[in-house]
């Protein structure tokens, strides 16, 4: 027996299998509901609407296998075979994450065919995968960010069974799961949630389409209708930690922030599994209010993404200063991000035009609630034609670039294909089937570069399938002279961090960095990192004396007394004792 439930307080709804077309009964709390016996797992089923063209799918639907305009499938959860009894979760702190897009991690762009890959990551030394969005969208590859159905995975990619084999197989092998989320808006097509009961605000908007509504009339089953997503993901495929996509467009002017709800929810069905969930924001506000204990009055997330720490790296080993990277680039920038994770701290930022962020307490914030990296999806694919920086950096900055970020204080991610160089771009791909939609996006893509500068007939078609093609990662690669030594140097740094106490040490108060020019020291505990920017040879002082060198990003590293020679582009860990 099936119970049919869907919430619609100012509609008429009537439930639809397959030519049957049966009423509901309404509640007094808005929702309708039904029993049907016979309406067991694998049963199609839609919900019909006044004035709707079609039946519309279930707005809460765990299964979409025709798509997002098709009938809904009733999916039991608890039939699924897990394997995974003995495993006790992984936490945040002291992790190392691994982003992939399940479509273009494989040739097959599947979850099965990510499992085939996951004892590279293992050997590579990663803790946790972190998943971009797979909630259903419309057409068949999309980076995610466009999904309509915030309960059901993408039925290309593998749907819910397919879910559940890729975090069976992950913790099977020592990995947990990080799932990307997202709450701030519906993507274009498909989106039928809002024709049944008010899930956007009247009031406001984002960069993606209407804001959600989190603070007006019936705001509270549109915000149980999120934090019942959340639990969903969490308890239901067994995923460890849900990443949430720019938080800082989620418009909530409510006395307890959605956030805030979020993190207690969790936090009580992380004590009911008894295994750690954590919850990781995507977030421009640049203010650890987010990664605050509720009990010192912040929000209670375990972390949050740091954009600042990318910036300031990025335009220091490729030199670029457009848009939102031209106050970053400088030495004193690093230098600032490396020990306070923010650089837009209460000061001025150019590209806002206005002051910025909120400085970070170093005493009392760890650096592991700080997710940082040296590329994202979003900091390739973003850019006009998709490049890796490996596309335009030599080995030896890409290995200063990855010594930076995999012994800072923060906790460190990479973007699948990085550890090899991965020669493929990343480029941003749609493929919405309907004319109008796809023609908007693509004109929208070409005008937004061209106000940058670049060539229109330069910057990919969204909607080509080649374009998602050669999104995809060539594993040949691996192997191969060049991507072979990336690897080999990836490997060994995560070695290194997992076998120093110092260098995963979150204290972002003693953490110490000094520079000259184009070379920057950062001292952690009892080792140092030393890097050199430049084209020549260098010597570096450490201001204290080093031992042994612990890895070496070239030969030719000399220690001395209380330095050390570096050659050109090159950077070294050394111990003091």
């Amino acid at each position: 027996m099936t119970l049919f439930e869907v919430w619609a307080p100012e509609k008429t709804v009537r439930l639809r299998i397959g030519e049957d077309v049966l009423d509901m009964e309404r509640g007094d709390d808005g929702w309708w509901r039904l029993d049907v016996p016979s309406a067991g797992p694998g049963t199609d089923y839609a919900y019909v609407l006044p004035g709707a063209d079609n039946p519309l799918p279930d707005p809460r639907s765990a299964w979409q296998p025709h798509g997002v305009h098709a009938a809904s499938r009733v999916y039991d959860h608890g039939a699924f075979s897990w394997t995974d009894q003995a495993w006790t979760g992984r936490q945040l702190p002291g992790s190392i994450l691994y982003e992939l897009h399940v479509g273009t991690f494989t040739p097959q762009g599947t979850f099965d065919a990510a499992i085939e890959r996951l004892d590279h990551l293992v050997e590579l030394g990663v803790d946790m995968v972190e998943l971009l969005p797979v909630n259903s969208f419309n057409g068949e590859y999309n980076w995610g960010y466009d999904g309509v159905c915030w309960y059901a995975p993408h039925e290309v990619y593998g749907g819910p069974d397919g879910l559940k084999r890729f975090v069976d197989a992950a913790h099977h092998r020592g990995l947990g799961v990080v799932l990307d989320v997202v709450y701030n808006h519906f993507g274009p097509s498909g989106a039928y949630a809002p024709m049944f009961a008010p899930y956007l605000s009247t009031s406001g908007s984002n960069p993606w389409g209407a804001s959600v509504n989190l603070d007006g009339p019936h705001a509270d089953e549109v915000r149980e209708y999120i934090v019942d997503s959340a639990l969903m993901w969490l308890r239901d495929y067994h995923v460890d930690a849900l990443r949430l996509d720019a938080v800082h467009a989620l418009v909530d002017h409510s006395a307890i922030n959605l956030l805030e709800q979020l993190a207690v929810e969790v936090e009580s069905l992380s004590t009911h599994l008894n295994r750690p969930l954590s919850l990781i924001a995507e977030s421009d506000l640049n203010d650890a209010k987010l990664i605050t204990p509720r009990e010192a009055g912040g929000f209670g997330l375990q972390g949050q993404w740091a954009d600042d720490v990318h910036h300031a790296l990025h335009t220091l080993l490729t030199g670029e200063r457009q848009g939102y990277y031209a106050d970053f680039g400088s030495l004193d920038c690093l230098q600032t991000v490396l020990e306070g994770a923010f650089f837009h701290a209460n000061t001025w930022s150019s590209f806002r035009q206005r002051h910025h962020g909120r400085p970070v307490n170093r005493a009392l914030i760890p650096g592991h609630r700080f997710v940082t990296y040296l590329q994202n999806h979003d900091q390739i694919g973003n850019r006009a034609v998709g490049d890796r920086i490996s596309a335009s950096l030599s080995p030896g900055l890409l290995k200063i670039g990855a010594t930076l970020l995999l012994t800072s204080p923060f906790t460190p991610m990479l973007f699948m294909g990085e550890e090899w160089a991965a020669s493929s771009p990343w480029q941003f791909f749609t493929s919405h089937p309907e004319p109008e939609l796809a023609a908007a996006v693509q004109t929208g893509r070409r005008r937004e570069f061209a106000a940058h500068g670049w060539a229109e007939a330069e910057v990919p078609d969204p909607q080509d399938p080649a374009t998602f093609q050669r999104s995809k990662l060539d594993w040949d690669e691996v192997g191969k002279p060049g991507h072979a030594e990336i690897l080999d140097y990836y490997r060994k740094l995560i070695a290194l961090r997992r076998g120093r106490t110092d260098l995963s040490d979150p204290r972002l108060d003693q953490v110490e960095v000094w520079h000259g020019d184009h070379h920057l020291v950062m001292k952690r505990g009892t080792c140092a990192v030393a890097v050199n920017l430049a084209p020549a040879p260098q010597t570096v002082s450490l201001r204290d004396t080093p031992r042994k060198v612990l890895l070496a990003s070239s030969e030719g590293v000399v220690l001395q007394r209380d330095r050390v020679e570096l050659p050109a582009e090159s950077a070294v860990v050394v111990a003091f004792r």
